[in-house]
């Protein structure tokens, strides 16, 4: 496919019938000099999302590309699926319950590429945004390189964050060729249905193509809402950590880093964190497999790690150190 002189705006959106018509509205506000082109992933919503969607797709016929998934897909897959229909020289995407609030956001980042040849994504700042209240707060400091840093000195910051991002995937913009380069050579670490997450491996391995740059700015409102990632199901919390450590190792090994304390300490801590599910969800079967995970990952385990595994060696003291926890828990909150 030959790729135009546009920017492709991939949008993957399920049950968000609050929040879509917000989102498409702050693209469509975009004041760019290249026309854009939005595709619309509609992963087969119960809500009314579809019909929204459908609404907007007959209103701007000439900018909006509406895919209606007869069945779910799930995000990895709806999202890549997407981002492989892009005919534009340049990819940028914003999640169906978030925002743009610079209209010049697309501009100032399709002129950084153009400028920089070597540059294969540009990111910003971003905000958040409490759903509930509506309150607006700055998203947490993060010391990020300023101007353009070489992609490959960013891969063990991309491969072991804990918290906020390196790269928000919704404040950048990247190279068509080079995500399709990518997907291409590491079709698997895209579509493996166990990772929970579609950013990691897309920021890392585009990494290892060139520069990465940054716009001190705030381009992107952040809705703050319910996830996998914040759910107090420890189970399911646990396969979530799982998931995206076995995302890090396997990209670890694929690009042949070598191994660093960054990393170490990275898997030794979320093994700790495995652990700490397991315990709270009274789970042998998730303790075992996080020792497992732990030969996997070729992981320390760490003093405190030491002390869960004492704590759950047998029924009893298991239960003992749980009701312990539940007292100290209530201490607290009076």
């Amino acid at each position: 496919m030959i790729l135009e002189d546009k920017i492709s705006v991939i949008v993957c959106t399920y049950n968000q019938q609050q929040t879509i018509a917000r989102a498409l509205d702050s693209i469509l506000r975009q004041r760019c000099a290249w026309p854009i082109e939005i595709i619309i992933g509609e992963d087969c919503s119960t809500d009314n999302t579809r019909q929204i969607c459908a609404d907007y797709a007959s209103r701007y016929p000439d900018i909006i590309r509406l895919i209606s998934n007869p069945k779910n897909k799930g995000l990895l897959n709806n999202y890549y699926d997407c981002l492989l229909e892009a005919r534009g020289k340049y990819i940028a995407d914003l999640a169906g319950d978030d925002e743009w609030c610079d209209p010049r956001k697309l501009e100032k980042e399709r002129l950084l590429l153009e400028e920089h040849p070597n540059v294969v994504l540009v990111h910003t700042d971003y905000r958040l945004r409490d759903e509930k209240t509506g309150d607006l707060h700055l998203a947490p400091f993060y010391p990020y390189p300023k101007n353009i840093t070489d992609g490959k000195q960013l891969i063990p910051s991309i491969l072991t964050q804990r918290s906020r991002p390196v790269v928000h995937l919704c404040t950048a913009m990247y190279r068509t060729e080079a995500f399709r380069a990518c997907y291409e050579a590491h079709t698997s670490l895209f579509r493996h249905t166990d990772y929970p997450c579609e950013d990691m491996q897309l920021c890392a391995l585009l990494a290892q193509k060139g520069q990465f740059a940054y716009i001190d700015s705030i381009t992107l409102t952040y809705s703050l809402s319910c996830s996998i990632s914040k759910t107090h199901d420890e189970a399911r919390q646990f396969r979530f950590v799982q998931g995206v450590t076995q995302l890090s190792h396997d990209l670890q090994e694929t690009l042949q880093l070598s191994d660093n304390k960054t990393l170490r300490n990275y898997f030794s801590y979320r093994i700790f964190a495995l652990l700490m599910h397991a315990f709270r969800a009274h789970d042998q079967q998730l303790r075992n497999e996080a020792l497992q995970c732990s030969e996997r990952w070729h992981a320390r385990l760490e003093g405190r790690s030491r002390m869960v595994l004492f704590f759950t060696s047998n029924d009893a003291l298991w239960r003992m150190a749980l009701s312990l926890r539940k007292k100290l828990l209530q201490l607290r909150r009076h």
